[in-house]
């Protein structure tokens, strides 16, 4: 089994193209297969190589291992080969109407009540007039031309699926400059690399149609390709998932914190009925199985993807998150705070919290109540018990209890009206952090 993940090097990479990716990984985890990295970089003006950088990142903070990236741009003369060879067969030819022209016919058929498909009026060029355009300056670009047969599958996810070529306009496969097209160079590097399994977007299902006639045009052999369509992710009120959101870009996604294993286990069960579960592709290849991916579009909800990601963080030992907390970081600071985590950044805040200076919020009419509270406070050492020792000394000298008691020692200590439970979290406080704390909220 040989996949391949062919991103265009136009952007970073978000939680779509993810998706794409991991289920070509665990597919070849699976079956013992090789996953290949190809970009697919023919549009030079948008392809940029901090991007090309960027989608290597994010594979491997996904866990997807891959050998190093096959590029579009290397590989021109393959494709020229390719392209010549479809032209000596008649399959590949040139056409020299202008963007306006090929305007003015769609809006004629549609005028008509036709499809504003190609007329294919290049065809009725002879010799003669070609010789003349060139003549003349003008570059061809260079169509396909479609068979008209319809080309049926069964999908890995979608089931049987067909698409009837003679409803498609001859695809452009190359521009005038000559430079080639993502339809074909597509076709020609899965040729070439012999790919078994085409795992892609449900956007592609015409593309694949399209596809099958230029491989048949190529010689190859369709029915050793299997073809799996995943459908495309809506947000969580089931709208389209619009690149715009940049919080669903991988990279900011990892700066912010969220575990690659909550991510790749979130999006390898997404649209099945199985519940998701933290892990790397790895972990996860055995029990993966694209047929029980729903043909339905999927929902990413944030929300349940940060679910598992605290559950993974609230059972994550300190030895594995001590190399990414801030330095002095202690076990106990770390047993603390994790269950109070939904990302690892979050972990920073509360280190600050401990040890650094904050400033409490206002608190209207708490005054001799804070002040009650400085004068019962404990000697030091603080351990596990001076929380509850404390509050109840307090509780005594103001007649509170309940969150009339624990509310306001919370945002003084904190600042914040939740968060880490202070039996454990005070001792790393401090006893001084807390009177000072204390003093500046009573001068409030």
């Amino acid at each position: 089994m040989k996949l391949r993940f062919a991103p265009s090097p136009t952007g970073f990479l978000h939680v779509g193209n993810a998706r794409i990716a991991i289920t070509n990984a665990l597919l070849a985890a699976k079956h013992g297969g090789e996953f290949i990295l190809r970009l697919d970089d023919t549009d030079t003006e948008r392809s940029r190589q901090e991007f090309a950088d960027a989608i290597e990142e994010d594979l491997r903070w996904l866990g997807i291992p891959h050998s190093p990236p096959v590029r579009q741009q290397d590989r021109n003369a393959l494709y020229e080969a390719a392209a010549n060879k479809l032209k000596s067969l008649g399959l590949l030819y040139p056409c020299f109407e202008t963007e306006e022209e090929l305007r003015f016919k769609r809006e004629q058929r549609l005028r008509q009540g036709r499809p504003p498909l190609y007329d294919r009026g290049a065809l009725k060029m002879d010799a003669e007039q070609y010789a003349r355009a060139l003549e003349n300056g003008k570059k061809p670009h260079w169509r396909f031309k479609l068979s008209g047969k319809v080309h049926a599958w069964d999908d890995g996810v979608l089931g049987a699926r067909s698409v009837k070529t003679s409803a498609i306009s001859d695809p452009v496969l190359v521009r005038a400059d000559g430079s080639f097209l993502y339809t074909f160079t597509s076709v020609v590097d899965d040729i070439d690399m012999r790919i078994t399994h085409i795992v892609r977007g449900e956007d592609h299902v015409t593309n694949t149609g399209v596809q099958m006639d230029i491989f048949v045009g190529l010689g190859a052999d369709i029915t050793r390709i299997g073809f799996a369509h995943l459908p495309l992710l809506t947000d969580a009120d089931g709208g389209p998932l619009s690149k715009r959101i940049g919080s669903l870009s991988l990279r900011q996604m990892r700066r912010d914190g969220v575990e690659a294993p909550a991510l790749v286990g979130y999006l390898a069960a997404l649209g099945t009925a199985h519940d998701p579960v933290a892990g790397m592709p790895a972990d996860l290849a055995a029990g993966f199985d694209i047929t029980s991916v729903s043909k339905s579009a999927a929902r990413f909800d944030p929300k349940q993807m940060l679910a598992l990601n605290r559950k993974l963080l609230h059972a994550m030992p300190f030895e594995q998150a001590a190399p990414r907390l801030p330095d002095g970081a202690t076990e106990e600071f770390w047993n603390a705070v994790r269950g109070n985590l939904d990302m690892f950044s979050e972990a920073k805040h509360w280190w600050d919290v401990a040890t650094d200076r904050i400033a409490p919020p206002t608190q209207e009419g708490q005054a001799d109540f804070l002040r009650a509270a400085l004068e019962t406070l404990p000697a030091e050492p603080f351990d596990q018990t001076t929380w509850p020792a404390w509050t109840e000394a307090v509780k005594a000298a103001t007649g509170r209890k309940g969150k009339a008691l624990f509310m306001p020692l919370r945002l003084v200590l904190t600042g914040e009206d939740h968060g880490p439970d202070l039996k454990e979290f005070l001792p790393l406080i401090g006893r001084a952090r807390v009177e000072e704390r204390l003093r500046i909220a009573i001068q409030a």
